[in-house]
């Protein structure tokens, strides 16, 4: 409590160390508690903004399963239950236990219901599964940077086959992305893809490009 009431003074940083993200930082600023790495945000910030623009062109509310690759420190759990008032079975997939643990202790994950936290490489994840879900959010950053293995066409397919009929991927794709990047390879995808219908959003809060790709069947 004191950090809180001290925020409004000056920022209160905590750095923990991390297995894949290097040093994080949880901050009180403004009686707010976010979560950063060294360059960007990765949860109850921008990032948080960002996201939800994408969810809120998303039947949510109406959805039974939702796959989320990349828990940061889980503002997106928190926008899907509060915000957007989500009911159905969660799966979050994070590499970094760590994090998993910031988003516990610091974050109060552990205090919703129906969430499966899966402690995994999500590209092994993807390539095994045989669940099948009606929303699929992938927001897998290494500070700034989309590994490249996320960036395949082989992993674009694995998505497309575990999305439901009538189901819908929303990929955070990149900051200040350029044509020529290979995350457009993502979008090419499935603009070409005969069952989806692919939206790119580009310069979300002035920076993030957002593809949301609709299964039709």
């Amino acid at each position: 409590m004191m950090k809180k009431l001290l925020s409004f003074i000056w920022p209160q940083t905590t750095k923990i160390g991390t297995d894949f993200n290097g040093v994080l930082e949880v901050t009180w600023i403004n009686g707010r508690k976010v979560l950063d790495s060294k360059n960007a945000n990765y949860s109850y910030g921008t990032l948080q903004r960002i996201l939800e623009t994408g969810l809120s062109k998303i039947d949510i509310k109406n959805s039974q399963s939702i796959l989320l690759l990349g828990l940061g420190g889980g503002s997106i759990v928190h926008s899907l239950k509060n915000k957007f008032d989500y009911k159905g079975t969660l799966d979050v997939l994070e590499i970094d236990e760590k994090v998993i643990s910031i988003a516990k202790n610091e974050f109060n994950l552990s205090s919703f219901d129906n969430i499966n936290i899966f402690n995994c490489d999500a590209l092994d994840f993807v390539n095994m599964c045989t669940s099948h879900y009606d929303v699929i959010i992938v927001d897998l950053f290494i500070d700034q940077e989309v590994p490249s293995q996320f960036l395949t066409e082989a992993f674009s397919n694995h998505l497309a086959q575990i999305t439901n009929p009538k189901g819908t991927i929303l990929y955070n794709l990149g900051i200040n992305l350029d044509k020529q990047d290979k995350q457009y390879q993502v979008i090419t995808y499935f603009k070409n893809h005969s069952l989806f219908t692919c939206t790119v959003l580009e310069h979300v809060t002035g920076t993030n490009t957002l593809m949301i790709a609709k299964k039709s069947r």
